[in-house]
């Protein structure tokens, strides 16, 4: 059987002439490291680091009807989100389990961009066309071949962006925000968002302007970054990965994103109902939990509580920045506190680990 084949970034020649190690990821053939995990780590962390994530959805909503339909399908209110602003947000089945955690942007009255996982993206399609009546009048454009989408991330990132663009413009996307900017003759949105706990931007533009972007960006000696780096930071920042930490089998409670569901409105959405019936009935909470030795936790490990094995981590890695063994699972409520001691089996030996408060790391110039 003839193996499929894998798409490649419009920067993949950029991501070779630079000696990226390339790995399969979702579908696609991306980078993994350039120099090496833990420089790029500590570049994002310590001054600014630069990210392909072409492989990421990017659905553009346009038309009356695009707000009905987001609200018919996402947890949280799209009425709630102001023109130039985004949010996090989660698509979920009619049981409550969490199909994707798509971010939202709206960028006009009726135009909108639904930024969900590259595992996912597929499925997502499917999902809202399969919920689009027919008398909706609103267009679902799928860009993900035609932009690049970049992330400029760290506390250097707003000199950054300051020196390649202007401080003014700078100042003119404030946390959480998205414009409409020229970018090398070429529209391009520009948002305050990114997932690694830090300061930062994101881009989606067309694909001469990406190439451009991104060639002027390393030339301002902007470190690139794999997405071995990136899981990192993420995990580091507890963010979750969808089919690591979040699936169909949890729910936004479980996870702690509760924050993402509106049930104060009257507004029938997807899940819904089975969202209002487990909202305080949980029994397990997504935990972050720290190797009290040094070690290297890694997805799939076992973890146990005085013996008592309770499930496998979700997420895991060692961390540069605060110099530990890290992992994300969930645990029964009694024992989701912080400072309950654990055990996680690493290479067939019992290693002491503490539950942790979330997240292991914050950045000092975040919220």
């Amino acid at each position: 059987m003839a193996q499929d084949v894998l798409r490649r970034s419009p920067l993949d020649a950029a991501h070779r002439a630079l000696g990226a190690r390339m790995t399969p990821f979702a579908g696609w053939e991306m980078p993994i490291q350039y120099a090496g995990i833990v420089e790029e780590v500590r570049a994002v962390r310590e001054r600014a680091g630069l990210f392909d994530v072409s492989h990421m959805g990017r659905l553009f909503l346009n038309g009356p009807d695009a707000l009905t339909l987001l609200r018919e399908t996402l947890t949280y209110d799209a009425a709630n989100v102001e023109e130039g602003a985004g949010h996090y947000n989660l698509l979920c089945d009619e049981h409550g389990g969490i199909l994707d955690d798509p971010y939202l942007y709206r960028i006009g009255r009726e135009r909108w961009l639904l930024v969900g996982n590259a595992s996912r993206y597929d499925a997502d399609l499917r999902w809202l066309h399969g919920h689009r009546r027919s008398a909706m009048d609103l267009a679902l454009d799928d860009r993900q071949a035609a932009t690049v989408m970049l992330a400029l991330q760290g506390p250097g990132a707003r000199h950054v962006f300051q020196a390649v663009f202007s401080a003014e413009l700078e100042r003119a996307v404030p946390r959480h925000a998205c414009r409409e900017i020229e970018l090398f003759r070429q529209k391009a949105l520009v948002s305050r968002t990114g997932y690694t706990g830090e300061d930062g931007f994101e881009f989606v533009c067309g694909l001469d302007a990406g190439r451009s972007l991104w060639e002027a960006l390393v030339a301002a000696g902007v470190t690139p970054c794999g997405l071995g780096a990136r899981d990192v930071l993420r995990l580091e920042a507890a963010l979750p990965l969808y089919g690591n930490d979040i699936d169909t089998t949890t729910t936004p409670w479980e996870a702690g994103l509760g924050w993402v569901v509106s049930l104060d409105a009257e507004r029938p959405f997807e899940g819904r109902q089975a969202l209002q019936n487990t909202r305080g009935a949980t029994d397990r909470r997504l935990s972050c939990i720290r190797a009290t030795e040094r070690a290297v936790p890694r997805h799939g490990y076992t973890v146990r509580h005085e013996g008592r094995e309770l499930g496998a981590l979700t997420s895991g890695s060692f961390s540069p920045t605060i110099n530990a063994g890290i992992g994300m699972a969930y645990l029964p409520l009694d024992l989701a506190k912080p400072g309950t001691a654990l055990e996680v089996e690493i290479r067939g030996r019992a290693v002491p680990a503490a539950v942790v408060k979330r997240p292991f790391y914050r950045a000092a110039n975040r919220e």
